[in-house]
């Protein structure tokens, strides 16, 4: 199987290849502009081609240059705080790089599996969702097992607002087009090679705050909730999708209940695993999701797929990870 995975140099793209390697396949490529900077051992096991998914040409030479059977579609913009500094970069990243990569499908290789990693903030602030208080988490009242795909879209900001047009870009394109699309409204995705900010990537960001003893703010009261999920479950998801015999889908993508867990106990995790750290507190930002964890039950049926690393020992292989970089 001949695999193009767009966005290969960031986090998820570059754990698939490395996971996907490590599975036996030998016809791995990449797309990417490098802006966030390269990986050195990166051409030792794919195929690089250097471009911007905003540029039509770049991107038209990378996929006429192979025929792809699989496109994993993880080239994006992905911090809000970015989107709102520069909303014309985020719409050109996440909007016309998708448009363009559709387009080139539908013209080029209409039978490709593309799997786009969308996100669960294109259900905005959640805000009409009923919740509980405990001492350390808001919890989902009407919703106990998680946030269904059906749940009523809302984009809130421009990252929302460009993830969420690509997210229905994909599922129009197999609906009138008939392309191969997956739209995954992925939770918090986390493991080995993630380099956290204070903007994205989150749990490497208080991961390496800890390990740093760096300056470390939360936003709000600490109680929000979030489903974290390992990259390799992630991974596996996507290649139990490309060989199954189902053709396109909607799916919320998360670790689930079981791996859920608020900013005020991974707090405490941290200061059990690490040590102590200094921690300050905020104002709330707007917009921000009180509590996000995935009803993973349509991916159990359809792919008999489900999270397999523990939130702790997920945690625990990060912390280690990043201890050693």
């Amino acid at each position: 199987m001949k695999v193009l995975i767009t966005g290969g140099a960031g986090f998820i793209g570059f754990n698939c290849a490395l996971i996907l390697k490590e599975k036996g396949y030998k016809n791995i490529h990449i797309f990417d502009n490098f802006e966030k900077g390269g990986r050195e051992d990166l051409d030792d096991f794919v195929t690089v081609h250097r471009g911007d998914l905003s540029n039509l040409k770049e991107l038209k030479q990378c996929l006429t240059s192979e025929s792809f059977d699989a496109i994993l579609h993880f080239g994006a913009q992905t911090a809000v705080t970015t989107s709102v500094k520069d909303p014309r970069k985020d719409f050109d990243s996440n909007v016309l790089g998708t448009f363009n990569l559709l387009e080139l499908v539908r013209e080029l290789c209409p039978n490709t599996k593309i799997i786009y990693s969308s996100s669960n903030k294109v259900y905005g602030s959640l805000e009409n969702l009923k919740l509980s208080e405990t001492t350390s988490r808001y919890e989902l009242i009407d919703s106990p097992n998680g946030i269904k795909s059906c749940q009523p879209l809302d984009f809130h900001s421009p990252y929302g607002c460009s993830k969420g047009a690509a997210d229905q870009y994909m599922i129009d394109y197999s609906r009138i087009y008939g392309l191969k699309t997956f739209t995954l409204r992925q939770s918090c995705i986390y493991g080995s090679h993630q380099n956290g900010t204070e903007d994205q990537g989150w749990i490497a960001w208080f991961i390496q705050s800890f390990l740093n003893k760096s300056p470390l703010t939360i936003y709000g009261n600490g109680k929000q909730v979030r489903d974290i999920l390992h990259v390799t479950d992630l991974v596996n998801l996507c290649e139990k999708i490309l060989k199954s015999d189902i053709n396109s889908g909607v799916y919320n993508v998360g670790g689930g209940l079981s791996n859920s867990i608020s900013l005020l106990e991974m707090l405490d995790f941290l200061k059990e695993n690490i040590g102590p750290q200094e921690v300050s507190f905020s104002q709330e930002r707007p917009g921000d999701q009180k509590v996000f964890y995935s009803d993973n039950t349509k991916l159990k049926n359809n792919f008999d797929w489900e999270p397999k690393t523990d939130k702790h020992n997920g945690l625990i292989e990060t912390i280690n990870f990043l201890s050693n970089i």
